[in-house]
């Protein structure tokens, strides 16, 4: 049943403990730890199991990538057609599609950013942090009070970690941090970083619009967008061996929910379309959007 349905059927009929006790007894059939934190951003009622546990990013660090793309333009320091050089050597493998392109190809900043957030594209991802780096995305976020989120370093694509310090951040050189691969969050920062955007405070309100329509182009919708038709998604995914992560924000007819969740430590590596980690991130987000619907 499609989520816009199961919303106008069921909203009011699940309390806060209902809720939690759905979500509880659902993971409790996927192996893994979920972490979630969930927020109706027109009521102001929230959900969280584990919101503020640190988590591995996966693929969804590319939010506050994009954030840093924005904030760069506005400070004049690139230009949204500044040429980012794609050469050989910064060719990565995994998801995305300028590995397909001819090499030393002329990438403009706009695009790769585009297709950082709509194909994750970890090649783009690199041109981007090469240009803008890490630490800068970082420092934009701290701005913003997001302080448990970091970039920690460019992707490889294969799985095997870069060789310090290349690529990497000041906050992933640090030992601690070298656990969680590209960047780390928590379900929580996800969704106030997308609070904001929606409030129209990050950068400006036109580039808090510009960032939005961004993410609701996005293809991959495997997780927290597998069930809503034609619904309205503004969402980045993230996917590494044994984890799925997603976050996002569902314009539902019951109140804009935005959520964060992230499944690890999945019993088997598998990269189809019915991961059990999405189907458990899709099943959530249903119980979270029905739990929070505004009355």
């Amino acid at each position: 049943m499609l989520l816009t349905t199961v919303l106008v059927i069921a909203a009011a009929s699940l309390s806060a403990q209902d809720l939690d006790a759905a979500v509880r007894a659902r993971a409790a059939n996927t192996p893994g730890t979920l972490s979630v934190y969930a927020k109706n951003l027109d009521t102001g009622a929230v959900y969280s199991l584990r919101g503020d546990a640190k988590v591995r990013t996966a693929s969804t660090i590319k939010l506050p990538i994009m954030v840093e793309c924005f904030k760069a333009v506005a400070d004049g320091r690139v230009r949204w057609d500044t040429v980012l050089p794609l050469k050989e050597a910064d060719v990565v493998s995994g998801s995305g599609v300028l590995f397909e392109f001819t090499p030393n190809a002329p990438i403009y900043l706009r695009d790769a950013m585009h297709l950082m957030i709509v194909v994750s594209d970890n090649t783009a991802t690199n041109l981007i942090l090469d240009k803008l780096t890490a630490n800068a995305v970082n420092k934009t976020m701290e701005s913003l009070g997001i302080m448990d989120t970091k970039s920690l370093r460019k992707v490889r694509g294969d799985g095997t970690q870069l060789k310090a310090p290349t690529g990497w951040s000041d906050a992933g050189l640090k030992e601690e941090n070298k656990q969680y691969g590209l960047g780390v969050s928590t379900p929580r920062d996800m969704v106030r970083l997308l609070e904001l955007l929606e409030q129209g405070k990050v950068v400006s309100p036109a580039a808090s619009r510009d960032m939005i329509e961004v993410l609701k182009r996005q293809q991959l919708r495997d997780g927290i967008a597998r069930r809503t038709g034609d619904m309205p998604v503004a969402s980045k995914t993230g996917a590494l061996d044994r984890l799925r992560s997603d976050v996002g924000i569902l314009y539902t007819p019951k109140g804009r929910i935005a959520i964060a969740i992230t499944v690890d430590g999945l019993d088997k590596t598998d990269y189809s379309p019915d991961n059990q980690g999405l189907i458990l991130i899709a099943d959530v987000a249903q119980l979270v959007a029905v739990g929070l619907a505004k009355q």
